[in-house]
């Protein structure tokens, strides 16, 4: 029986959103069973979220006292068949953090085991930059914030479409400890993202998977919203992720 946390909440100071076309073939390699690419024009949707969280607590607790910490998480869109019906969230097969705390807790007092990794970043108000340095994973984005209009996707015709498709998928799954699934929902009431361009663009994760398998599309970003984290009311769409694991890691 899954775990039921207490609802968790904190500001997501910036949230990058590096969105890439995956072949849905490769995409289904990554994924342990129950879980199935979600697919725009035949393509499988995932990425990289490069998140940095301030006042990190229980809901109840007031922000002085919450935890700041920078993070990084793999993801892959993905649908899979619930009593209530077909269900959307996304996949999350790696999960890095410069916090010794989110490393300690992830996975056992909250759900979402956190690997080591360096993690430097770099901000105005006009341009981000994030640079990861981890065992298992080298990740480097330089982006400028852009104007709507200037939005360029293969998988949306527009920023707004874009927005809705991330924002639905409130749910992530991730490998637990014992190689079941463990889930977290994400909810806001301040949701919203902005277009940017990308000027440096390396993931060590996307850029090994087969030759032309993986294509950059979008990065949007989030700033200065506040956000809840609680459990799932679905059950996990699978009870082991053998699949996922067992062969190539990203």
């Amino acid at each position: 029986m899954a775990t039921i946390i207490p609802t968790m909440a904190a500001t997501i100071e910036r949230r990058l959103l590096v969105n890439y076309r995956v072949d849905p073939a490769v995409a289904r390699e990554l994924l342990p069973q129950g879980l199935r690419p979600q697919l725009i024009d035949g393509s499988a949707v995932a990425g990289v979220c490069l998140i940095r969280l301030g006042a990190f607590r229980p809901a109840w607790v007031g922000p002085e006292i919450g935890h700041r910490s920078e993070n990084a998480a793999h993801r892959i869109a993905v649908e899979w068949d619930a009593p209530s019906g077909t269900r959307t969230g996304v996949y999350i097969p790696r999960r890095h953090s410069a916090s010794r705390l989110a490393r300690l807790v992830g996975g056992r007092v909250f759900p979402g085991v956190h690997r080591r990794a360096r993690i430097v970043s770099k901000e105005t108000d006009a341009e981000i930059s994030v640079h990861i340095d981890a065992d298992d994973l080298r990740v480097r984005v330089d982006a400028r914030l852009a104007p709507d209009e200037a939005f360029r996707s293969g998988l949306f015709p527009s920023l707004a479409s874009a927005s809705d498709f991330f924002r639905k998928d409130a749910v992530g799954w991730s490998p637990a400890r014992n190689g079941s699934l463990e889930g977290l929902r994400l909810d806001t009431d301040a949701w919203r993202v902005e277009a940017a361009t990308i000027d440096t663009l390396e993931s060590s994760s996307f850029d090994g998977l087969p030759a032309g398998s993986a294509e950059f599309d979008d990065v949007l970003v989030m700033r200065r919203v506040p956000a809840r984290w609680s459990s799932p009311s679905d059950p996990a769409p699978a009870s082991r992720t053998e699949r996922a694991t067992s062969g190539r890691d990203r």
